[in-house]
Order: structure tokens, then sequence, then C-alpha cells
């Protein structure tokens, strides 16, 4: 049942508007695999085969510090509304941290210069395989709004707060690869 695209079809950035959340899962060689979620608000279709999302400070940052060491990333989405659907977005993705050019451009570009508080990098990937399935085992939710706890706990911590916070927890993984954010951003 499974499909497979080369780029993003207009059906398939219908289905994104329609959702309500996106999963990103990454892994590096001797490291865990991650998935974090995260709310379809941040994500922007730039083109057919590249997608960004502005990434808040967390709890960790496994993401850049895999995207780093490998690079590989997927997106998914399913439907918990409506008709069932799975969509996965493959590829290989990168980080671009606040201060940098890429990111300032992106910020620009795709999310009109607002910058939330905690904003802390724009992960931008390009896809090279989209993939569509059934999603006939994934269950129905109705949801019941949004949560505002990251967006309290960065305004009780402030930017300085938040740069000292992501200095100390957002430097490193969990399995102790750099994320990039203490130097050689790359970007």
């Amino acid at each position: 049942m499974a499909k497979q695209f080369q780029s993003i079809q207009d059906k398939h950035r219908a289905f994104i508007a329609r959702q309500r959340i996106f999963f990103v899962a990454s892994a590096a060689a001797d490291a865990r695999v991650n998935i974090s979620p995260r709310g379809i608000d941040a994500l922007r279709i730039l083109s057919g085969n590249r997608v960004a999302y502005l990434d808040l400070t967390g709890s960790g940052s496994e993401t850049a510090a895999h995207l780093r060491a490998d690079g590989r990333m997927t997106i998914m989405m399913c439907a918990f509304e409506g008709p069932p659907s799975i969509l996965r977005l493959f590829g290989i993705g990168t980080c671009h941290f606040r201060g940098s050019e890429a990111y300032a451009r992106l910020l620009s570009e795709w999310f009109d210069n607002q910058e939330p508080l905690g904003a802390r990098q724009i992960v931008v990937q390009d896809i090279d395989l989209v993939q569509t399935s059934c999603g006939f085992g994934v269950p129905l939710f109705e949801p019941r709004g949004e949560r505002d706890a990251l967006q309290r706990w960065a305004e009780s911590k402030g930017e300085e707060g938040l740069e000292s916070y992501r200095r100390k927890e957002n430097a490193h993984s969990i399995d102790g690869l750099p994320t990039g954010l203490l130097g050689d951003q790359r970007s």
C-alpha cells in the first residue's frame, strides 16, 4: 500500500496543511535513535524537495547532534483525524543556529522574521524520497488545544537564561555527540 514519490506533490501539501503535529527521527552511528514531536506551525515547505522547521529550545538537542554526525533525517506525519494516512519525508538535514547568516535568511524568507522566545535553530531537510502509506493502524484522536508550557518556561528563563541553558544542556547529545552549538556551526 505504500507509494513513493521523488518530491512533495500537491496532495501531500494539502495533507500536511491538515495536520497538527509532525515527528522528526534521526540517528548516528553508535548513538540512540531519537524521535521528537513538533507542532505543524513550525514547518514550512520551501520547495518540492525541501522543508524547514523553526526549532525551539528543549531539554536536549539530539537532532542537531545526529545531523552533524550523520545527516539522515525522517519527518513523519500521520492523520489522527479524517481518512487514515501516513506521510514520510526522507532526506538529509542541516541545522542553522541562531546568529548564522543562513538562519537569518530563512527566518526572514519563511517565518516573516518572527522569532519566538526560545528559538535556537532552523532545521532544513533536503528530501530524496516521499512515501505515503495507509495509516490504517493509527488511532483517531481529538485535539483539545495547544500547550503553552514551553512558552511559559522560556518566558521564565528570559533570553540570558535560555542562552545559558542551551550552552549547558544543548551543546551535546545524550550520547556525548557535539551539536555544533558551541562552535563549528557549519552554517
